[in-house]
């Protein structure tokens, strides 16, 4: 899908990291949550509180999910999940345009 129709968008926006990671909100009809955000070249580590699916639509990455040993690499478009209350690490190697959707269980 390359845009979401009739959503509400939260105009403040989420700031991480000195402003090196930004999301905003997008509000569906039904009520889920997706946030389109980037990512400026750097390391990080987020936590979850849902279960997270982060399709990457461009950009150059390594990420460390809960329970791993390696590190799984994505260049251009891509896609892992994380699960509920765990932390992942990211190592964001170029600008990184993603939309997280987030699930709940």
């Amino acid at each position: 899908m390359s845009q979401f129709d009739q959503v509400s968008v939260v105009k403040k926006a989420n700031v991480y990291f000195d402003g090196k990671v930004t999301s905003r909100a997008v509000i569906f009809p039904d009520g889920t949550k997706k946030t389109l955000g980037i990512m400026l070249p750097g390391d990080y580590e987020f936590g979850t509180d849902q279960k997270e699916i982060m399709e990457i639509m461009a950009g150059d990455l390594k990420v460390l999910l809960p329970g791993e040993t390696e590190w799984l690499h994505i260049q251009g478009e891509g896609e892992f999940i994380v699960p509920a209350n765990a932390k992942f690490k990211l190592q964001i190697a170029a600008v990184t345009d993603y939309c997280c959707s987030y699930i709940s269980e």
